[in-house]
C-alpha cells in the first residue's frame, strides 16, 4: 500500500511544486492534488517528469461537478469534469472521488434520486478516460443531524447505493475516521472486494466517547485511538494496493510550518505501518 498525502494537515502550502517536494523528502508515494492546476503550470510533459523526478504518482483527484446543489450548477461543472478526467488519465491517475455528507435539508428520497442520476452521470464520463469514482460515506454523529433530514453515512448503505447506480467504475473511498465512527470493524473490511474500494484516507480520532468525535478534529495517524494497524491489516488482507493518504481536518489551520508537519505526518505512518507489520 503506497503511503499517500492530502493537503489537509500540511499548514500552508504554497504551490504544488512545494507540495510534491515534500511528499517526496518524508518517503511519501502518492499524493491527492489537483491535476488541471498541475497540467496548467506545467504542461503534462512537466507535470510526468516533475512526479517521476519524485517518485510519485498522483493517488486520486477531487471531483470538480457540484452534484448536491440545483440541475444548472450540476451541468455547469460537466465540463470542468472532462477537463479534470483527461489531466488526470494524462497523468496516470485513475481515482476521483466525492465525499457523501450523512442528512441534507432535501427530502432523502428526492435527494437520493437526484444524486443517483447526477452521479452516475459522472461516473460514465470518467470511465471515458479509464478513471473510478469514490464515494466516500461520512460517519460523524453531530453531522448525521447537522440539516434536516438523514441520508447515508455506513458502508452498507453507500453499497447499495453503489448498485444503485449501476457503473462498474463506481467504487468506495474508504476512510479511516468514517470507519470508526460507524463503530466499523477489521471483519468489516475483511468482508469487501478489493474491486469495491477506489481509494483509502487515514486519520486518527482523539480520545473522547465515538458521539462527540467531530468531522474537523482529526489527528495524525498514530496519535489517536483508532486501531489503524487492524484498518491496514484488513485492507491489506482483502488485497489493496492503492493509495492511503492522510487527510487531517481541524477546526483551526495548523500554525506549524509545511515541513514540520510532513515530519510529523512521516512520523505517524512510520508508526501504523510498524505496528501492521507493514
Amino acid at each position: 500500500m503506497l503511503r499517500g498525502l492530502t493537503r489537509a494537515g500540511l499548514g500552508k502550502i504554497e504551490s504544488n511544486e512545494q507540495f510534491i517536494e515534500l511528499a517526496a523528502k518524508y518517503g511519501f508515494q502518492a499524493v491527492d492534488i489537483d491535476a488541471v492546476g498541475l497540467v496548467e503550470t506545467h504542461t503534462v510533459a512537466g507535470a510526468r517528469e516533475l512526479l517521476e523526478k519524485n517518485g510519485l504518482v498522483i493517488g486520486s483527484i477531487g471531483l470538480p461537478v457540484e452534484w448536491r446543489s440545483t440541475e444548472e450548477v450540476f451541468r455547469e461543472g460537466l465540463p470542468k469534469l472532462a477537463q479534470a478526467a483527461e489531466a488526470a488519465a494524462a497523468l496516470g491517475c485513475t481515482s476521483c472521488c466525492t465525499y457523501v455528507l450523512p442528512s441534507t435539508d432535501l427530502g432523502a428520497a428526492h435527494f437520493m434520486a437526484l444524486a443517483t442520476r447526477r452521479l452516475r452521470t459522472c461516473a460514465q464520463i470518467l470511465g471515458a478516460y479509464g478513471i473510478r469514482l469514490g464515494l466516500e460515506f461520512v460517519g460523524p454523529h453531530h453531522l448525521r443531524t447537522r440539516w434536516q433530514n438523514p441520508f447515508i453515512w455506513t458502508i452498507d448503505e453507500t453499497l447499495d447505493w453503489i448498485d444503485a447506480i449501476g457503473e462498474r467504475n463506481v467504487g468506495l473511498l474508504f476512510d479511516s475516521y468514517h470507519w470508526y465512527t460507524n463503530g466499523g470493524t477489521v471483519a468489516d473490511i475483511e468482508k469487501l472486494r478489493v474491486d469495491q474500494i477506489v481509494h483509502v484516507h487515514i486519520n486518527d480520532a482523539p480520545d473522547v466517547p465515538v458521539e462527540e468525535v467531530l468531522d474537523n478534529g482529526r489527528v495524525y495517524p498514530g496519535e489517536g485511538v483508532i486501531d489503524l494497524a487492524g484498518f491496514l491489516q484488513g485492507l491489506q488482507r482483502i488485497g489493496y494496493t492503492g493509495a492511503v493518504a492522510q487527510e487531517i481536518l481541524t477546526a483551526e489551520a495548523p500554525t506549524d510550518s509545511p515541513e514540520s508537519l510532513a515530519e510529523r505526518s512521516k512520523a505517524g505512518f512510520d508508526k501504523v505501518y510498524a505496528a501492521a507489520g507493514l
